[in-house]
């Protein structure tokens, strides 16, 4: 009866050593980017009343439409300049405790600036105090978005000029399109 015993035991360890050493992961010196965590976040924007401004949030690394309240002189279409800072101070603010709670984050710079908003041969332009290249992809993607979606300084939902400061050589305002594709840190790469 005591081999059965042994062996039975030995046999159990042999389990438990394969159990716990046998995950079916293998090991490799190739870092693997297996992307984003997962995460819990809905994603599911709060709901807002009549009189909102759609902005564009940061959720598990993708670029989503938020409803905001903006003051209403700052949506007169009449002063771009002013409906571009407004719009960016949205970007730049801390999310809404409810969007908070949806899993919103935004990666815009809060040192970034409206410097002025011009007409030119490509269109209304949107000039901002460093180059769209300068700027973190997400972070743009949002500012793109947001911006052509405004009836001030895109209109109609898909494009927006954006330069950097105006008077370099270097920085010819650019026309940038917000697609669902561009709103993937996939679509997001190669911007600016």
């Amino acid at each position: 009866m005591r081999g059965g015993a042994r062996g039975g035991g030995a046999l159990l360890a042999g389990l438990l050593t394969l159990a716990a050493t046998g995950c079916g992961i293998r090991e490799t010196d190739v870092p693997v980017d297996a992307g984003p965590a997962p995460t819990r976040a809905s994603c599911d924007a709060p709901a807002r009343g009549e009189h909102h401004t759609e902005i564009y949030l940061v959720c598990g690394q993708r670029v989503e439409s938020v409803a905001r309240v903006v003051s209403t002189e700052a949506t007169e279409p009449s002063d771009h300049a002013e409906v571009a800072v407004a719009l960016l101070g949205q970007l730049q603010a801390d999310p809404e405790e409810a969007e908070k709670a949806a899993g919103f984050t935004s990666a815009v710079p809060g040192n970034l600036r409206v410097e002025q908003v011009e007409e030119g041969e490509a269109g209304r332009t949107v000039r901002l105090n460093r180059r769209p290249s300068e700027i973190p992809e997400l972070a743009l993607t949002q500012i793109i978005c947001t911006f052509a979606n405004s009836a001030s300084l895109g209109g109609a939902g898909e494009t927006v000029v954006l330069g950097g400061p105006a008077g370099t050589d270097t920085d010819k305002p650019h026309t940038y399109s917000c697609s669902a594709a561009m709103r993937s840190p996939e679509g997001a790469r190669g911007l600016g």
